[in-house]
């Protein structure tokens, strides 16, 4: 009965939702969207463009001292007939702020004169100067852009981040497959799945979403090849603007042998570590009241209300076909300490051991045990938080496929490893640019909501705002036509944009 009566209750809350629901919203007798009389006309030209943000970031590129630091560290050109370093560099970043995914979109924009009159200037490299510009680098001259570059992340960061934000760095590293489908690429290899690509190194500051160091290697190199001068690199500059520094890493890039030297140093680390044959063993043999459930921690909703979950249609057709299913049941963590073999000192190993059921349909086959592993010289995180610490590395994965995929910073548009590497540092100078202007933004709230924001909702929404270009009394007006939820924010940080000066 009481069954019974709880169907018949949940029937009557529906039928009156679906009463209210008349009442608010009463019915229509056709669609909404029925408009039939649509003409186009020829209208009286309009000086206005579509990507009406571009002029703000052009100021912050000013204000910030980012043109004349370039300007001063790279010098290619004997003569500025009429362009100078800087020009080419945010020609194509900014055909990337402006949408472009190609050296090619360039073209749009060199023949839109408004485009041009909003940013001051007559005229643009077009697309073969600008992919004959990235051939003058060379390795040397692309380490000299991105020091450019980040001479001024410092500055940014004391000025924007507050003493508690700037108490520790998390310099992130990792490596990336870039692949490409051309013959003529220079410095191709076939990676270890037996693709030709490249193989882009990425060292980023965690806190901000910026990538401080990209490097493009081979496509035959690993993954910590040559990793070890970059992460020094990236020691010193964010020393400049943070107390401490911990660095984080896969298991390609826990290199034992500079342990002693980071620690040393007063560098702190975390990274994964290989399954060796040891470390089991002695993870097998840890006596049982060493181990702890390990809880995992779960994200607060934004909106303050957690959903239902879902209903796992997948795990149901899983069982319901009888394939085979690898199942997590528990997990729990535990800790010892081990000295590597090209270390003088012992280090914390944290192991957290995953227990699975493999299961077929309805039937549990066996259980599986699988052991994984994190050293790390840290004192002030327990077990559990080390792991919970080592997990965050992943949003470094969400920077990586937006540098890929939202920015096409690594489409490797030319046919040599140095001239694609520079213009990957170029291309992602869009996505800095756009760590900045989230820096600059008042709110915290909307300051992390741009930080952690995917490329393509950032165009939408302060990007592509439509304007009106006016030039009068030697002044350049963008006067907005059209409005979404960014727009108010985008005002207010041009504000601050106007009024910043980096000492």
């Amino acid at each position: 009965m009481k069954h019974k009566d709880t169907k018949i209750l949940t029937q009557r809350k529906q039928d009156l939702e679906k009463r209210l629901e008349r009442k608010q919203y009463p019915e229509q007798p056709s669609p909404l969207l029925r408009a039939q009389n649509i003409h186009y006309e020829m209208g009286e030209r309009v000086r206005a463009i579509d990507c009406g943000g571009i002029g703000a970031f052009h100021l912050l590129a000013c204000r910030s001292g980012l043109v004349d630091a370039i300007n001063e560290n790279v010098h290619l050109l004997k003569r500025h007939l009429p362009y100078h370093e800087s020009d080419h560099v945010l020609n194509i970043a900014y055909n990337t702020l402006a949408g472009g995914t190609c050296l090619d979109d360039i073209e749009l924009r060199r023949n839109d004169e408004t485009f041009m009159d909003g940013l001051g200037v007559e005229r643009i490299p077009d697309p073969t100067t600008a992919g004959d510009f990235t051939r003058r680098f060379g390795e040397e001259d692309v380490v000299a852009l991105m020091e450019a570059i980040n001479s001024q992340r410092p500055k940014l960061w004391k000025k924007r981040l507050s003493r508690a934000e700037r108490k520790e760095a998390l310099v992130d590293v990792d490596g990336t497959h870039a692949l490409t489908l051309g013959e003529c690429k220079e410095g191709i290899g076939l990676s270890y799945d037996g693709k030709w690509c490249y193989h882009p190194l990425l060292v980023s500051l965690a806190n901000t979403m910026e990538p401080l160091y990209l490097v493009n290697r081979s496509g035959n190199c690993t993954s910590h090849d040559g990793a070890v001068e970059w992460i020094d690199r990236a020691i010193g500059l964010v020393r400049q603007g943070f107390k401490k520094v911990c660095l984080r890493g896969d298991t390609d890039f826990a290199l034992t042998v500079h342990f002693d030297r980071w620690s040393k140093e007063g560098v702190r680390f975390a990274f994964g570590i290989d399954a060796m044959r040891n470390l089991v063993e002695i993870a097998e043999g840890l006596d049982s009241k060493r181990w702890r459930v390990l809880r995992r921690r779960e994200e607060e909703p934004l909106s303050g209300k957690r959903r239902r979950r879902p209903k796992n249609v997948k795990e149901e057709i899983v069982v319901e076909k009888g394939y085979r299913n690898i199942r997590l049941v528990r997990e729990h963590v535990s800790e010892f300490s081990y000295r590597p073999r090209k270390c003088k000192r012992s280090y914390r190993v944290i192991v957290l051991r995953k227990t699975l059921s493999v299961e077929e349909g309805q039937i549990t086959l066996w259980d599986d045990v699988r052991y994984f592993f994190y050293i790390t010289n840290r004192t002030d995180l327990s077990a559990s938080e080390v792991v919970w610490f080592c997990n965050e590395r992943c949003k470094q994965e969400n920077l990586i496929e937006q540098l890929k995929n939202g920015v096409n910073a690594l489409r490797m548009p030319v046919d040599a490893l140095v001239s694609n590497w520079s213009y990957m540092v170029m291309a992602s100078l869009a996505w800095t640019l756009k760590a900045w202007f989230a820096l600059v933004v008042r709110r915290r709230e909307h300051r992390d909501q741009l930080l952690a924001m995917e490329f393509r909702r950032f165009l939408h929404g302060l990007i592509r705002i439509p304007v009106q270009i006016i030039s009068a009394g030697r002044r350049i007006v963008y006067r907005i036509l059209g409005y979404n939820q960014w727009v108010c924010t985008f005002m207010e940080t041009f504000d601050r944009v106007r009024q910043l000066h980096l000492a």
